[in-house]
């Protein structure tokens, strides 16, 4: 096995990443060729495969390996009585503060966040621990004019180095546009700010048709749209974006057991795909939302900080009471057991797709110095949510290698994503697949014509084996095989 050393870490991994994403076809900027059109973005054709896998690999988990959890796809237009239902129209915005020289607009709490971060990394961890707390007790108390104080006080400056700030106001986040074939009589509705409403309006609809008894859930994956004040650092933060959620309806008195349970369980499908624990950590809220008595966030360190990429919320039974109250029906449960019906309380599990495809991108880019001090690029993806699983290299485009690799990949392309790739040396073509993230790669040479076996070749360790044709899917499906790291959830 070759020994490899990874040259890379802090704050350039961030700007490699981004750059790679790009030119390996896993993110680009949408409407580029019209200058792009801010927070906004496209996945390329790598891109759209691992982002598919790393759905695949939620749903198998959350609802193929659990009988009491069924799925669901809600409209993304709904009643706009809904969201007032919600809460939304009235309370969903965030802290916004301008910059009267740059004209450039911030989020109050991300200004103070980026403080907290630069008093850490100096090893200020008391100023940075205080700034923590008077911000949390602002966000609070919805004290705007306490963040502005804070700002000025540990003088914050914008990206111009100007401090000349407005005064902190709040911002509502949801996109309305108008529904009906005339302008003058189209009535509004919102592009929705979360999935999670489309569960609850559906909540009787499923529970009646699939016979299920409390506790079980309801899962979906799909778009929410958030106007967002400041969207930046890549696709962590987007306006058009994509969550995978589940709502785990509960008796009242249980939900926090099943708080413990789920937020336990969450983090166990983080580590199940190899990433090291230290890289992660649970976040309590420290302010609670109107519709919670318990919360918290599961953070990854992305190369810019610790940063959400999941939350678990004990929702209690706002959601479906004010439903009920604004809709007039009745979104009660008969609990044969109790013989009584009740509003269930409501458990919350919701991880943004985009957060983890950033979070998979991040952790798996390494940039190698290998023992001829070359440097080898090398996305090291978990196998299962690699794009390519396998890449079928001729050795040469003549003597009957490249038919030979096309009538392997025509076999193994029916059970994998796979490759053929004919162009460039092979050493060079080995590097493409590296950076593509394929885990397998397999080399036709003369000795295939002589005694039908081929070289397969590990991505993560170089290591190179030889074994017979026959062998192969055998050997993929065993390397590929997701059973037993959903075990470890």
């Amino acid at each position: 096995m070759n020994e490899q050393k990874n040259v890379l870490q802090g704050e350039d991994l961030f700007k490699k990443v981004i750059s790679h994403a790009k030119e390996y076809g896993y993110v680009f900027p949408s409407s580029e060729i019209y200058e792009g059109l801010g927070a906004i973005y496209d996945y390329g054709q790598n891109g759209v495969e691992l982002k598919k896998n790393i759905k695949e690999y939620w749903w198998k988990a959350m609802v193929q390996l659990h009988e009491n959890i069924v799925g669901l796809d809600s409209a993304i237009f709904m009643h706009p009585k809904i969201w007032k239902a919600s809460g939304h129209v009235d309370s969903f915005s965030d802290p916004m503060i301008d910059n009267k020289d740059s004209k450039r607009r911030y989020r109050a709490d991300n200004l103070l966040e980026e403080k907290i971060l630069q008093y850490e990394r100096k090893g200020k961890t008391d100023k940075a621990a205080l700034l923590q707390s008077q911000m949390d007790a602002c966000l609070a108390n919805s004290d705007l004019a306490g963040l502005k104080t804070l700002i000025e006080e540990h003088e914050i400056a914008d990206e111009t180095g100007s401090r000349n700030w407005t005064d902190v106001r709040q911002f509502n986040l949801m996109f309305s546009t108008q529904m009906g074939s005339v302008a003058e009589n189209a009535g509004e509705v919102y592009l929705r700010p979360e999935t999670a409403q489309g569960i609850y309006v559906n909540f009787l609809n499923v529970q009646k048709t699939s016979r299920q008894k409390i506790p079980f859930g309801i899962a979906q994956i799909g778009k929410a749209f958030r106007n967002e004040i400041v969207a930046r650092q890549f696709i962590f933060r987007m306006r058009e974006f994509e969550q995978m959620e589940m709502q785990f309806f509960v008796r009242p008195g249980d939900e926090m057991q099943w708080y413990e349970y789920w937020k336990t369980k969450r983090m166990n499908w983080h580590l199940s795909l190899g990433i090291e624990p230290e890289k992660y950590r649970y976040h309590d809220h420290a302010k609670l939302a109107h519709y919670a008595n318990a919360a918290l966030d599961i953070e990854y360190e992305f190369p810019f900080g610790f940063k959400e990429v999941e939350g678990v919320h004990s929702r209690t039974d706002f959601d479906l009471k004010r439903h009920q109250e604004f809709s007039g029906k009745k979104l009660q449960y008969f609990d044969p057991e109790l013989n009584q019906n009740y509003i269930p309380y409501v458990v919350e599990t919701s991880i943004g797709a985009d957060r983890m495809f950033l979070l998979i991108l991040c952790n798996s880019y390494k940039e190698e110095v290998l023992p001829d001090e070359s440097v080898r690029t090398v996305l090291k993806l978990p196998p299962i949510l690699a794009p390519i699983k396998i890449a079928l290299l001729p050795l040469m485009k003549k003597d009957g290698l490249p038919e030979k690799a096309r009538a392997i990949f025509e076999d193994i392309k029916f059970r994998y994503m796979c490759q053929y790739d004919e162009k460039d040396a092979i050493g060079k073509r080995y590097r493409r697949q590296d950076a593509i993230g394929t885990p397998y790669c397999i080399t036709i040479d003369h000795q295939t014509l002589e005694d039908d076996t081929v070289t397969l070749r590990y991505r993560d360790s170089m290591e190179q084996i030889r074994i017979p044709v026959e062998q192969v899917k055998a050997i993929l499906d065993k390397e590929l095989n997701m059973d037993d790291m959903l075990r470890k959830i």
